[in-house]
């Protein structure tokens, strides 16, 4: 488990990598309240658990950014665990939540479908522990896929849009490189070079970062 803690206005993060993907499942929350959100539990449920028992944090809800296995296929058994509702991804990754088993059975991750509570739209937002969160619909890895941006901490929740040098993979039947592009250029490149985000998968950047650096935007 990773701890990120962005100084301003209490808000947490820890970092926890699940998976053969070694995706990075976040636990984001309050330091006062010690109230926050598990961000795409993709897996290895024990390992979630014990870290937000180890953190002393109370969830109240999951956000998925997308729904691919490797962000999602956790998510039925720990709403159920921990009696929350979902929210995210974007309606257009509905076809994939459906068809968590399929995914999982093609990897030997156990998954089952899954329903979100909320499913958001492009301007809409999401509350964790009072933080408030702009919702960014950012299709191309899949169609779906969001992100979450708090700019009172100027951080960003990236699921698999934007990494450290590279983007989100878009070779899928229902990929998207263009689009991709587009909405990384036109949503998140507008942002401040000083936001900070985490990503799906590797380390954390941050915005100036990937402009100056990132072979797939310069």
């Amino acid at each position: 488990m990773t701890k990120s803690s962005p100084e301003n206005n209490g808000l947490r993060a820890a970092i926890i990598p699940v998976t053969p993907f070694q995706q990075n499942c976040t636990l984001l929350w309050d330091d006062a309240t010690k109230v926050g959100a598990v961000v795409d539990p993709g897996g290895d449920l024990d390992q979630i658990k014990a870290a937000i028992e180890e953190l002393g944090i109370r969830i109240e809800k999951i956000v998925l950014t997308h729904g691919h296995i490797d962000h999602a296929g956790g998510a039925a058994e720990l709403k159920e665990t921990l009696g929350v509702d979902i929210e995210g991804p974007h309606g257009a990754d509905r076809f994939l939540l459906d068809n968590l088993a399929k995914q999982g059975a093609a990897y030997g991750i156990p998954a089952r479908p899954v329903t979100p509570d909320r499913w958001l739209e492009e301007g809409e937002t999401v509350t964790i522990a009072g933080h408030v969160f702009e919702v960014l619909h950012c299709p191309g890895h899949s169609p779906g896929s969001v992100v979450l941006v708090n700019r009172e901490n100027k951080l960003i929740m990236m699921g698999d849009v934007l990494f450290r040098g590279s983007i989100g993979r878009t070779d899928f039947p229902y990929g998207d490189h263009d689009a991709l592009i587009t909405a990384i250029k036109t949503k998140l490149l507008t942002l401040g070079d000083d936001y900070a985000f985490i990503c799906g998968h590797g380390p954390t950047s941050t915005i100036g970062n990937e402009r100056q650096t990132n072979p797939f935007l310069t």
